[in-house]
């Protein structure tokens, strides 16, 4: 009787199979499938025996209407699954019966979470990690970071077939890396055709994510699970520098996933030569792909930037503050949206329209503070308050020279005390040109050398500008 019922549920296991093979690739089957063990056979309810809780997660969430069809034809409409998982507990081995209820035909099961997070759950959606807001349709393209976009768009209609694999984009904070990664994964996770499984982590969730899984002793499911994505998105590769175990498991999922021809995603604050602490087999395989960087924004770029988000707001601004404000913040895209933002709240909370005034307001509150410490507005008043002349003979375009000293020794110390580019320092004065920014540097570090008295008032005007 016993050979009978073992018969059975092998016969019953391999027209499964038939219909399973039929439905999926041959990696699939063989990764999913070959490795079940048909375990008992009651009735019309099927156990099949599976490696581990994750293999049968897997199993349930992402094939759940393949083996639904399959057990329809081996058994009939009323059969039943369960799993059988075998846990591995010190050594002793037991076993784990999942019981898989019948799915309603219209039931659509999407591919689980990441079972370093939550190990026992069932019915969970993989959550890609992505931010839905970060688009390439708002992601605002100029000189600056015209190539970054570009290959990122490639990557993006076709994962894994370009030669930008990995691709790794690299600049300083604030500068919109994120932004583009994540549009890169959005975009393939609204192709429905691709049903590619993307994942965006940052290097330090990766790491916790190691150090959780060597406590949980569970390190195998841990590089089983990122072997599986399809394109992997990493951010800040340069905080894996220094973390030898991390880096080394990090390259074998690399190697496995580039030779598998899976897309990989990196971002870093500089490029690969320049990443000390980090495997010399790692930075040769980041140097595959495409390395490309992003730039500081230029004036027009930070201009755009600000008029997107006024639009995505739904919110104005006189063209007068929005040059303004581009000025004001330079170098730092995060932080020039986060002052938009500022202005808009302050705009609905006081009633009132986002003005200049309004706008220099909160630029002294939001503006860095290694930046604002001195700032301009505090050296043109207190240069002008030394020598007796008005704010706006220094920004007008007279040329005495009871002015033209004064509007030098401002643009000097502008210069020396803030991290404006010399446009920007032009533009505070009255719009002028880059180049007589420079003349009047060169001007006052000359006279420095033969003014005595030049030097005193410039010293003078220091010591005020530090209190």
């Amino acid at each position: 009787m016993e050979t009978a019922v073992k018969h059975d549920v092998a016969q019953v296991w391999k027209d499964c199979l038939m219909v399973i093979r039929e439905n999926v690739t041959e990696q699939s089957f063989k990764t999913w499938f070959e490795p079940i063990i048909p375990y008992k056979l009651i009735n019309k309810r099927l156990i099949i025996q599976v490696p581990s809780q994750f293999f049968y997660e897997w199993l349930e969430n992402n094939y759940v209407k393949i083996l639904r069809k399959a057990l329809d034809y081996a058994i009939g409409k009323d059969g039943q699954l369960e799993y059988t998982i075998i846990i591995d507990s010190g050594g002793q081995k037991a076993q784990q019966t999942q019981r898989k209820p019948e799915p309603a035909p219209e039931e659509v099961r999407k591919i689980p979470r990441n079972p370093f997070e939550i190990k026992m759950s069932r019915e969970v959606i993989f959550d890609s990690q992505l931010n839905k807001n970060y688009r390439f349709e708002n992601y605002v393209e100029g000189a600056c970071n015209r190539l970054a976009r570009a290959a990122s768009v490639a990557v993006a209609q076709k994962p894994s077939v370009t030669a930008f694999n990995p691709l790794m984009i690299y600049g300083e904070v604030g500068l919109g890396k994120t932004h583009l990664v994540q549009a890169i994964g959005n975009y393939i996770e609204n192709q429905s055709e691709n049903n590619k499984l993307v994942l965006y982590v940052s290097s330090e969730k990766f790491t916790s994510q190691f150090i959780n899984a060597i406590r949980d002793n569970s390190l195998q499911d841990f590089m089983n699970f990122y072997m599986m994505v399809d394109v992997l998105i990493i951010d800040d590769i340069q905080f894996l520098a220094g973390k030898e175990k991390t880096q080394e498991t990090f390259f074998h999922i690399f190697n496995h996933l580039h030779q598998s021809g899976k897309q990989i995603v990196m971002t870093s604050d500089r490029p690969p030569r320049e990443l000390s602490g980090m495997e010399d087999r790692l930075l040769s395989r980041f140097k595959w792909g495409l390395t490309t960087d992003i730039q500081t924004p230029d004036l027009e770029t930070r201009m755009a930037i600000i008029q997107n988000k006024l639009a995505t707001e739904k919110a104005e601004m006189d063209m007068e503050v929005v040059e303004y404000l581009a000025n004001c913040v330079d170098s730092n895209v995060r932080e020039l949206e986060g002052v938009v933002n500022s202005l808009i709240v302050d705009s609905a909370l006081l009633q009132r329209k986002i003005d200049i005034e309004l706008a220099k307001y909160r630029i002294k509150s939001l503006v860095d503070e290694s930046q604002k410490a001195i700032s301009i507005d505090k050296i043109i008043d207190v240069v002008t308050t030394h020598f007796n002349i008005k704010v706006s003979d220094i920004k007008g375009k007279t040329r005495l020279r009871e002015v033209v000293l004064p509007r030098q020794i401002a643009m000097y110390l502008t210069k020396e005390f803030t991290e404006l580019s010399l446009k920007t320092i032009g533009y505070h004065f009255g719009g002028r040109d880059h180049t007589t920014v420079i003349h009047a540097i060169q001007t006052i570090n000359d006279l420095q050398n033969q003014d005595r008295g030049l030097m005193i008032h410039i010293k003078d005007i220091k010591e005020k500008l530090k209190k």
